[in-house]
């Protein structure tokens, strides 16, 4: 499908009022929709189902499912387009909003020194009027400007609309194979990715990866852990760790969401512990910032390698399930001529109050580029 007609599709659907995503994965040349046929709101139960899932922060709340089975699938490819241009008007946020994000952070330290919290992650949300409406004018700016992202556009008449470029995965699972993302650590890029990393930043980064091996070890074999490198985010710089092993047969997907979400990376240490000073004390709803999103169960071909020995098995490729997951950063949602943005940032008891709240300016800046 040509670009052009690719668009006039989504938007014909999102006019008439059903639900769709239509989204970009990482360092590809291909965008895809799929456009549920009705309006009904379904939920995944067990993540066995095959379709793609948008999932909230709090994860005794359901994840919302656009069904493979009552979807059309549709795809074209996209060449970054020059013509559409990103205002360069930025919004500064208030003096409220500073003082209440520097004493949110005050107390978290506080809490890390006299509790068993290790690790919270603490975000804001910022509203910014917007002066044109359409979302995909938004979308295909995304779309230029984060091409090392997994960009996204997400309707449901019945939950909102959203639309983001995250640079953090959350696993990827193909057959029993899987890597997952250990994500953490922020500086502004400054034109090179030789940086030097504060104790704050790696001692966080060593968080999100203990953490996700430790949940981990029961469910997998076969653990690989890469070591851990500096890499780009738009105007941003993280700390990565590849993490891969293959799943133990017979282990539920599902075991192994519960396992991870919501990581240290968006949530803290211990898990349900950052994530009650969380609810008890940002003063909003994330809804699904720091939620997580992507296809769940999706069929793929995968070619088998060639090798001499092998030449009579290369003509048949092999069909897998695949579920590619992504942690929902860097994101927006649209309501009454309003973009509300979200940003965060990892505290450990050694972080500084102003700093933090300095790095989610950084992060702001990211998505209110785009609008």
């Amino acid at each position: 499908m040509i670009s052009n007609e690719f668009f006039e599709r989504i938007e014909s659907h999102f006019q008439n009022n059903l639900p769709f995503v239509s989204y970009r994965k990482p360092n590809q040349g291909k965008v895809s929709a799929r456009l549920q046929k009705d309006s009904n709101l379904h939920f995944t139960e067990d993540f066995t189902e095959a379709g793609f899932v948008f999932s909230p922060f709090d994860d005794l709340k359901k994840t919302v499912l656009i069904p493979s089975v009552s979807s059309q699938i549709i795809s074209t490819s996209y060449v970054v387009e020059n013509g559409v241009e990103t205002p360069n008007s930025l919004t500064l946020a208030s003096k409220e909003a500073e003082r209440f994000h520097i004493n949110l952070v005050n107390k978290g330290v506080e809490t890390i020194s006299n509790s068993d919290i290790k690790k919270v992650v603490l975000s804001r949300q910022e509203t910014v009027s917007l002066s044109e409406n359409n979302p995909f004018n938004i979308f295909k700016r995304l779309l230029n400007t984060y091409k090392s992202a997994f960009v996204y556009c997400w309707f449901h008449p019945k939950v909102g609309l959203w639309l983001g470029a995250t640079p953090e995965t959350l696993i990827k699972i193909e057959g029993r194979r899987f890597s997952i993302m250990a994500l953490a650590g922020t500086q502004v890029y400054n034109g090179s990715l030789d940086v030097v990393w504060q104790n704050k930043e790696k001692q966080e980064q060593q968080f999100v990866t203990d953490f996700i091996i430790n949940n981990l070890k029961p469910a997998v074999e076969e653990l690989k852990i890469s070591d851990v490198e500096t890499v780009q985010a738009g105007n941003l710089v993280h700390l990565k760790t590849m993490i891969m092993a293959q799943l133990k047969i017979n282990t539920p997907l599902k075991q192994v969401i519960e396992a991870l979400h919501p990581t240290p990376a968006v949530c803290g240490l211990p898990k349900q512990l950052a994530k009650q000073f969380i609810l008890e004390n940002e003063n909003y709803n994330r809804e699904f910032y720091t939620g997580f999103l992507g296809e769940l169960n999706c069929e793929t071909i995968i070619a088998p390698r060639s090798s001499k020995r092998n030449i009579e098995n290369r003509a048949y490729a092999v069909k897998r399930k695949s579920t590619q997951l992504y942690v929902n950063l860097r994101c927006m949602q649209l309501k009454n001529k309003e973009a509300i943005i979200y940003v965060g940032g990892g505290v450990t008891e050694s972080s500084n109050a102003v700093s933090e709240w300095e790095e989610t300016v950084s992060k702001s800046v990211v998505i209110k580029s785009i609008l």
